[in-house]
C-alpha cells in the first residue's frame, strides 16, 4: 500500500473516524454506498470490498452479481455534519467498481467517464469541466411530506434576511469541507431556486465534486427543516433548474487553454469551433442523458431560459451553447464554451462523458461549426426558424431515446451494456408516464367530453 494512503488511514484514524462510507453511483446517477469501519479501509485498498451488483440499478443480473469496490483514495474526506466528536465520526471515499476478474466494470458510470477522458489524453488534452448545478428549496407540507412549497418569494441575486442566506452558507461551509472550492451562492430566477458555484477542474474530479454536491446538499438542507431538490422543473409557470457545464480542452504539450484564439472574434480556435460543432451535431442524440426525465422536457420550453433550439452565440441565452465573456483584465485562457441543456437531474458522469465524447468527435472529423444566432429565437416564428434551417431538441423523453439509438458515436461513448440498460430504464419511466391520466387531463376533458 502506498504511503500517503497509508498516512491518510492513520491520520483518520487519530481524528477519531470511525466510519467510512464507500460511494459509487447507478447508471441513474443515484448515490450508492456500503459503511464500513474504518479499521477494514486498508484491507479494501488492498483487496477491495465485495458486493451483490445486482441489486444495484443497471449493474448485473443475478448470474453474475458477485463485484467489488475499489477505493480512490484521493477522494477521502470526512462527512461535515457527521463530526469526529462523539460516536459519529465519518468518512466517504468514491470508489470504482470492478469485477471478479479484477477488470473495470463498463457498467460503473465513472468508468464511462473515465474511457472519454483518456481519449481525450490520447489526443492531447486534459477536458476540463464546470457545471452550475440550480435547486430549489422547498418546505414540507402540513403531513409533512414533500412538496413543491418554496421557502421564499425571492428572485434572481435578490438578497434577503430570511432562512436561505443561512442555509445557503452552510452549504458552502459543507462544500468546503470536502475540498470542493465554491465561487459563487446566489437566489437564481425563480421563489425557491438556488444556485452554488464551485470551481473547474479535470472532468473525473468534476463529476465526483458535483455528484457530492447533490447529496451535502439534501443533507444541510434537511438540518434545516428544508427540501433540496434537483427536479429540472417542480412548479408549471416559472423557471426550472438546469445544470449549465462550462468546458474547454487544455493542451498537455502547449500548457495553455486550447480553445483561446485573441485574433478570433469570439476568442475561439479552430479547434474550440470543431468541438462546438461536434456537440451540436449530436446533441438530440444526446438529451436522452444531458435531460434524462419526463420532467426534463418541461423545463426545456421556450420562454424560461432553457435552450430548445440548437445554435450557439455569445449573448443569446436561448441558444444551446453560449460562450462567455472574458472579464476585463483576465486572461484569454477563461475562454470556454457553456453548454445549457443538461439538467441536474442526469448522472454527471454519463452527462459529460456524452458531451466528450460529441466534443472530440467533432475535433476529430474537423466539422465546421455553423454562423451564431445572436437574436432570441423565442421571438422567431417558425418559418423563419424553417428558413435558417435550425433544428430544435427532442420535445419528449421519448422522442430523445429514439434519437440515442440512432446515433453510434454516442452509443459507443456509453458502451454496450450501459445503454441497454439505461435504455430499458427510460422506457419503462416513459411507458408508465404516458399510462398516467393527469389532473390537467380531467380539469381539461372530463366535463368537456
Amino acid at each position: 500500500m502506498d504511503e500517503s494512503v497509508a498516512r491518510v488511514i492513520e491520520k483518520a484514524k487519530a481524528d477519531g473516524i470511525r466510519f467510512v462510507q464507500l460511494q459509487f453511483t447507478d447508471v441513474l446517477g443515484i448515490v450508492k454506498a456500503v459503511t464500513i469501519p474504518i479499521h477494514q479501509l486498508e484491507s479494501s485498498v488492498l483487496h477491495g470490498t465485495w458486493f451483490d451488483g445486482s441489486s444495484i440499478e443497471g449493474f448485473t443480473r443475478i448470474a453474475e452479481s458477485d463485484q467489488y469496490l475499489m477505493p480512490d483514495m484521493s477522494t477521502f474526506a470526512e462527512i461535515p455534519w457527521q463530526p469526529a466528536s462523539g460516536r459519529r465520526g465519518t468518512a466517504r471515499i468514491i470508489c470504482d467498481v470492478y469485477t471478479p476478474r479484477g477488470e473495470p466494470f463498463v457498467g460503473d458510470p465513472r468508468f464511462v467517464l473515465r474511457r472519454q477522458v483518456l481519449r481525450a489524453q490520447k489526443l492531447g488534452y486534459i477536458v476540463n469541466m464546470g457545471p452550475e448545478l440550480e435547486f430549489f428549496l422547498f418546505n414540507r407540507d402540513a403531513n409533512g411530506k414533500v412538496a413543491p412549497l418554496p421557502h421564499d418569494l425571492a428572485g434572481y441575486f435578490d438578497f434577503s434576511t430570511d432562512l436561505a442566506q443561512e442555509v445557503r452558507q452552510d452549504m458552502v461551509d459543507a462544500l468546503e469541507a470536502f475540498g470542493i472550492k465554491v465561487e459563487a451562492a446566489h437566489h437564481e430566477v425563480a421563489a425557491g431556486q438556488h444556485e452554488i458555484d464551485f470551481e473547474y477542474s479535470d472532468a473525473l474530479r468534476t463529476a465526483d465534486n458535483a455528484v457530492t454536491f447533490k447529496f451535502a446538499l439534501k443533507a444541510i438542507a434537511q438540518q434545516h427543516g428544508l427540501y433540496a431538490t434537483f427536479m429540472p422543473k417542480p412548479i408549471f409557470g416559472i423557471n426550472g433548474s438546469g445544470m449549465h457545464t462550462h468546458q474547454s480542452l487544455f493542451s498537455i504539450a502547449d500548457q495553455r487553454n486550447a480553445f483561446a484564439d485573441p485574433a478570433n472574434r469570439y476568442g475561439l480556435s479552430d479547434l474550440a469551433r470543431s468541438y462546438m460543432a461536434g456537440i451540436l451535431a449530436h446533441a438530440r442524440s444526446m438529451i436522452a442523458i444531458l435531460a434524462p426525465t419526463v420532467n426534463s422536457y418541461k423545463r426545456l420550453v421556450p420562454g424560461y431560459e432553457a435552450p430548445t433550439y440548437i445554435t450557439w452565440g455569445r449573448t443569446n441565452r436561448s441558444a444551446l451553447i453560449r460562450v462567455p465573456m472574458i472579464s476585463p483584465g483576465k486572461s484569454i485562457e477563461g475562454t470556454r464554451l457553456e453548454v445549457r441543456c443538461p439538467d441536474p437531474s442526469s448522472n454527471a458522469y454519463l452527462a459529460f462523458a456524452v458531451m466528450i465524447a460529441a466534443g472530440l468527435d467533432g475535433v476529430e472529423k474537423g466539422l465546421q461549426l455553423s454562423e451564431p444566432v445572436e437574436e432570441s429565437l423565442f421571438e422567431m416564428d417558425a418559418a423563419r426558424v424553417s428558413e435558417r434551417g435550425i433544428r430544435e431538441l427532442p420535445g419528449t423523453l421519448g422522442e430523445a431515446m429514439e434519437e440515442l439509438r440512432s446515433d453510434p458515436v454516442i452509443c459507443e461513448a456509453l458502451g454496450e451494456h450501459v445503454l441497454e440498460h439505461y435504455l430499458e430504464a427510460k422506457q419503462a419511466e416513459w411507458d408508465e408516464y404516458r399510462a398516467q391520466v393527469t389532473q390537467w387531463e380531467l380539469d381539461r376533458y372530463l366535463e368537456a367530453f
